[in-house]
């Protein structure tokens, strides 16, 4: 710790001269609710940092860089759109830029409190800005541009510059409520309005739009100190890692909700980041999953019950958000998101219960038309495993065993080669993604796990059988990650596999372990503060047995195709403070020999030649490529014709031509269950797939080699 009562000292009276020149001067005096918060702070303070100082596998410091992180994190999750706080109420906050250290370690915890009242003052001024712009008229005629990407927009230097900002923020939300309206109402975007229809569609639109935020600035007003506490430690907790996490009493009750047949909603997982609620997960067998619109990435805006007016849910805690998402079966929620290009579009879903046979491995077999070649193909969706029954000493439903019934039945139609889908399987139970290794090579190693002491233990397959000898292709993609990166690095190390996909997997390769924080630290005094919530911490790292971690980088595919995601930032190199990858030594294992260097070179060379004459990849790479510039330009004319054309454009993204493959018909695994519904869709997506008709190609150039 550095000279903590010197930069405490310079603290002060910074802040001091700062507050009796400022009008907006923060009150000194405590009353007794922020007392009891200190003193309930100073409690979370020494037990958040005993955790992380012993749990954490990175073992960081705290000092004066993890200080600046925090911060950083911190100022994101208070105003990460730069709507609220200008640069001049910026640098009053810097003051503790370099002192969050020091408060966790003395546990003088000021900063929430400080930033508690500095919100509240600038919330009420923008209160009287917006109450200012609903009395004026817009102009969308004016050619100006307003620029949606909050990372790229700097705090405003004063107040002035802060009311051009909600100026050009509500003309830009206006405009799309008039686009939402003129669809609504069932007419072209391209052909606006005219006359008395065209005056009240843009007056409902201006109207809807000062609602919102009317109501967004009266939610905000109603926050709770204990609020920014929770963001003070929770941006404590990231400056470790990303996956690291505070959670609040209120959170770790969303937090712990484990995937049931019965749920109903949309089946979707959701996070709140930077102020908006944003899609990480869509559960297999889900409304949305079978809606397809709503993809992981997707930022959710506003949210509506059937043709109700929408609830923008922008700064809503996520609670309050699922609340509104949530329903009951049969009823449509309306979602208006935003997609990484920037385009808005409005996904209406009707929630059902989780179809549970979804979510659970499938299988069908590919055969050439002539009957002469039939390969299997298997879908693990996740790596499931219902802990609660192993807890019992039984044997639940767990994906190793439902991997294996799939690749005995495909054994007998006497498949000769093997395609395993883990495009979107975020990981679950580490140890069937070690089973299911285990059915394609002799006993060996499959991964290593390391602990923050340094500690390397090896997960190994232990049967000295192989279930399956045929060739083998692997599927993945930017959602593929945890376990499905063990899986596929294990085979990929092996050459047991073909490794087909986009640039790269996920790359998250650390395990978390969740700490109720009102267990190990109990006393009189503590326990009048409870509950204090619970702490999500990253304790060990994952290592493939080449020694390279799979964590940051991912897993690189053998052969890189054309993907739809790949403008997406998304993965762990794109996340602050990530853990990096780094190495340990490689074990002992025995690779196939029939999977050389010089022959996947071959593999790959093939495939290149076969991409580049394909339709469906000419056209994925087309979509790329204006992706990209999309994504890239996110400058939006407030000039509404030019805005029109802009959208019209973006809309156009959403659109993807199918090619049906010629080359191959697709039946079931297991023609005697499920549902012959679902069965002819599954087939119908196969033949339209073109990564499994590539994937069937190089199974077919390997056959006989194995």
């Amino acid at each position: 710790m550095r000279n903590w009562l010197l930069k405490r000292i310079g603290c002060l009276a910074l802040i001091s001269c700062l507050w009796l020149v400022s009008v907006d001067a923060i009150a000194i005096a405590k009353d007794e609710s922020s007392e009891f918060e200190q003193e309930r702070g100073r409690v979370l303070s020494f037990i958040i940092r005993q955790h992380l100082s012993r749990h954490h596998f990175s073992r960081k410091s705290f000092d004066d860089n993890f200080s600046s992180a925090a911060f950083g994190i911190f100022l994101e999750q208070l105003d990460y759109q730069k709507r609220f706080l200008t640069a001049e109420s910026v640098a009053r906050l810097q003051s503790f830029e370099n002192l969050i250290d020091d408060e966790m370690v003395l546990g003088q915890i000021d900063f929430p409190e400080t930033a508690f009242d500095l919100m509240e003052l600038r919330i009420a001024e923008v209160k009287k800005i917006v109450g200012s712009l609903s009395k004026q008229p817009f102009d969308f005629s004016r050619r100006e541009l307003f620029e949606i990407d909050p990372e790229k927009r700097d705090f405003c230097k004063n107040d002035q510059e802060l009311k051009d900002r909600w100026r050009k923020i509500l003309k830009y939300q206006i405009a799309l409520n008039y686009l939402a309206a003129l669809e609504k109402n069932g007419h072209p975007s391209a052909k606006p309005l005219t006359g008395e229809s065209e005056n009240k569609l843009w007056q409902e639109a201006r109207e809807e739009a000062f609602k919102s935020f009317h109501n967004l600035l009266f939610r905000m007003s109603r926050q709770e100190l204990r609020s920014f506490y929770s963001l003070y430690f929770n941006a404590v907790a990231k400056a470790f890692d990303p996956h690291t996490n505070y959670l609040d009493p209120n959170m770790e009750e969303d937090f712990d909700i484990s995937m049931k047949g019965s749920l109903e909603g949309i089946g979707a997982s959701l996070r709140e980041k930077d102020g908006f609620i944003r899609v990480v997960e869509i559960i297999p067998g889900s409304a949305a999953a079978r809606q397809g619109q709503l993809q992981k990435e997707d930022i959710i805006l506003k949210v509506a019950q059937g043709k109700d007016e929408p609830v923008d849910v922008t700064e809503m805690r996520l609670r309050d958000a699922v609340k509104l998402i949530r329903g009951k079966k049969g009823t449509e929620v309306r979602l208006t998101t935003q997609k990484p290009n920037g385009s808005i579009l409005v996904i209406p879903i009707v929630r059902d219960v989780v179809k549970i046979e979804d979510t659970f491995v499938k299988s069908a077999f590919l055969e050439t038309k002539d009957g002469a070649m039939r390969f299997g193909y298997i879908q693990i969706p996740t790596f499931y495993r219902d802990l609660h029954m192993s807890d019992q000493g039984k044997t639940g439903r767990n994906s190793t065993d439902d991997f294996k019934n799939a690749l005995q039945g495909l054994k007998k139609k006497g498949v000769q080669g093997l395609i395993i889908d883990l495009r979107n399987d975020g990981g679950g139970a580490l140890q069937d993604a070690v089973n299911i290794a285990g059915f394609f090579i002799e006993s060996g190693p499959v991964v290593q796990v390391k602990d923050s002491d340094g500690d390397v233990k090896v997960l190994s397959d232990q049967a000295s059988s192989i279930e399956f000898r045929a060739p083998l292709v692997i599927l993945v993609n930017k959602f593929s990650a945890s376990a499905s990166e063990i899986l596929a690095g294990a085979m990929q190390d092996y050459r047991r596999a073909i490794i087909i996909g986009g640039e790269h997997t996920h790359g998250k390769g650390t395990v978390q372990a969740l700490i109720d924080l009102d267990q190990g630290f109990f006393s009189r005094k503590i326990a009048k503060y409870q509950p204090l919530g619970a702490l999500k911490v990253t304790i060990q790292k994952f290592y493939r047995i080449s020694g390279d971690s799979t964590q940051y980088r991912g897993v690189i595919p053998d052969v890189i195709l054309p993907d739809r995601l790949t403008p997406i930032k998304s993965g762990e190199k794109y996340l602050e403070h990530s853990l990096p990858w780094d190495q340990v030594q490689a074990v002992n294992y025995q690779p196939w020999l029939m999977l050389k260097n010089g022959e996947i070179d071959m593999i790959r060379r093939e495939s290149e030649e076969r991409i580049s004459e394909s339709p469906a990849f000419s056209k994925i790479s087309r979509d790329i490529d204006l992706e990209k510039r999309k994504i890239a330009n996110t400058l939006r004319s407030l000039d509404f014709d030019v805005f029109r054309k802009e959208q019209a454009e973006l809309d156009d993204l959403a659109v993807h031509d199918e090619v049906v493959s010629d080359d191959f018909i697709v039946k079931e695994g297991d023609e005697n269950s499920g549902d012959p519904t679902l069965k002819s869709e599954q087939a119908k997506q196969l033949i339209q797939d073109p990564y499994v008709r590539e994937a069937f190609f190089i199974l077919k150039g390997l056959a006989g080699t194995f």
